[in-house]
């Protein structure tokens, strides 16, 4: 599916940032069905349009709480093959890690961290494409909260950071690529950190970020 085949709703009660968001993809060949300031106006579009990828603010009108959240998980449940990019002006990734943990075409960015429309788009393409995006933040913030008693104590420190990648949804090649190392070397990693952790061993990256934010959840 090309750039200007696939077609966003994008929720954001922000005025100027939704507008801006929705110039900044219209100019880069996506076609955007869909701007809403609320949760209803969202899923009233969705259920009408059926957007390839659904873009949301957390937090949104009226109690600028769950709302985005809580669409989000509406339009999982009644459209599981849409992407869903979730946006935050906050660490508050326990409310997601429902959703997070599907691991299909699912992701979450800090606000602040978007700095540059190239890395946005890479981001929305790695959703549409079936992978998940999970904010580096995000993933340190678990990290540092997990539990003392953490299998992840038992981690090499180069399987930790296989493991933060792996939970950004990173495949081995993406890994390799940003470690500089083979893929063959991660896949011993990826061998290891399974092993140590007792979960099942598979080549569906989708599993293995399924597995990593599950373990995270139990900190």
């Amino acid at each position: 599916m090309e750039r200007q085949n696939t077609r966003i709703a994008l929720a954001e009660d922000d005025v100027l940032l939704r507008e801006g968001i929705a110039s900044l993809l219209g100019a880069s060949g996506y076609e955007i069905v869909c701007l809403a300031g609320d949760a209803g106006e969202l899923l009233e579009s969705v259920r009408q349009d059926t957007p390839d990828i659904v873009i949301i603010d957390i937090r949104m009108p009226p109690t600028c709480t769950t709302e985005g959240l809580d669409a989000a998980r509406e339009i999982r449940e009644e459209f599981p093959d849409a992407g869903i990019l979730l946006l935050s002006a906050h660490v508050e990734v326990d409310h997601a890690m429902g959703l997070l943990a599907t691991g299909h075409r699912v992701g979450y960015l800090l606000k602040d961290r978007v700095t540059s429309v190239d890395g946005f788009v890479e981001a929305i393409e790695r959703i549409r494409a079936g992978d998940s995006v999970v904010d580096p933040v995000l993933v340190r913030e678990l990290f540092a909260a997990r539990r003392r008693e953490d299998p992840l104590e038992l981690l090499t420190p180069r399987e930790r950071e296989v493991l933060a990648l792996m939970a950004e949804g990173r495949s081995n090649a993406g890994i390799a690529h940003k470690l500089w190392i083979t893929e063959g070397t991660v896949e011993k990693h990826v061998r290891g950190i399974m092993s140590r952790m007792r979960l099942p061993e598979t080549e569906d990256d989708h599993r293995r970020v399924l597995a990593v934010l599950t373990f995270l959840e139990s900190r």
